[in-house]
C-alpha cells in the first residue's frame, strides 16, 4: 500500500525527538477494524510492531483474538494518532505529536474504505473521532451510543490497572460487548 510506505518514510519529528523515526503502522485496504491509538510505546518503536508489549496483550484479549488474527493486516489496521515513541514525560510518555495527525489522518481514514469498525484507544483517538469527547471515562461509559460502528476504551497499559479497578463495569459489560462485535465481524 503506497500510504503506508509514505508513512514508514516519514521523517515529520526527527528534529523533535532527537532520534531516528520509526514509523509503527499495519493495514491494507481490505481490513475491516480499525484501532486507532496514541502512540507506540518506547518497546515496540525499538521493536516496530504495534502493541507487541503487555499493552497489547492485554488488547488482544479484551478483543477475543489470538496474536495470528490481531496482525492480519487483512482484517486490523493499526493507525495510531502518532506513528512514532513520542519520548518520555513526567507521568509515561508524551502526548503525540500533533503534526502526525495533522498530516496523516485523514489520508489514512480516506484509504481504510472497508473499515466497519473503528476501537478509540485513550484521550487522543478519542478526542479526534468523537464530536462530543469530553473525557476518557465518559466516553468509555457511553461504549454502547457508539455502536455498532465504534466503540471508545481506555488504554490497556498495566499503568491503567487503578482505572479498570475503579470502573468494573467495563470488562463486565463493554469487554463483552466488544469482544462479540469484533467476533462478528472476523466470521463474516
Amino acid at each position: 500500500m503506497k500510504l503506508l510506505e509514505e508513512i514508514n518514510n516519514c521523517r515529520l519529528c526527527y528534529k523533535q525527538f532527537g532520534y531516528e523515526p520509526r514509523p509503527v503502522v499495519q493495514g491494507s485496504k481490505s481490513a475491516k477494524i480499525l484501532i486507532a491509538g496514541q502512540a507506540p510505546s518506547l518497546s515496540v518503536h525499538r521493536i516496530g510492531k504495534p502493541f507487541d508489549d503487555a499493552s497489547g496483550k492485554r488488547l488482544r484479549m479484551w478483543l477475543g483474538v489470538n496474536e495470528a488474527q490481531f496482525y492480519d493486516p487483512s482484517l486490523f489496521a493499526i493507525v495510531p494518532m502518532a506513528f512514532c515513541y513520542p519520548g518520555k514525560g513526567k507521568s509515561g510518555d508524551n502526548p503525540p505529536p500533533k503534526i502526525c495527525a495533522q498530516t496523516w489522518r485523514e489520508k489514512v481514514l480516506r484509504e481504510f474504505i472497508d473499515v466497519e469498525f473503528t476501537i478509540l484507544i485513550g484521550q487522543y483517538a478519542q478526542s479526534y473521532h468523537l464530536d462530543d469527547f469530553n473525557n476518557v471515562t465518559k466516553s468509555t461509559q457511553q461504549w454502547s451510543r457508539y455502536l455498532p460502528s465504534k466503540i471508545a476504551i481506555p488504554h490497556p497499559s498495566p499503568r491503567n490497572f487503578h482505572w479498570l479497578k475503579s470502573n468494573p463495569w467495563f470488562e463486565t459489560d463493554a469487554i463483552p460487548a466488544l469482544k462479540r462485535r469484533v467476533e462478528t465481524i472476523i466470521n463474516n
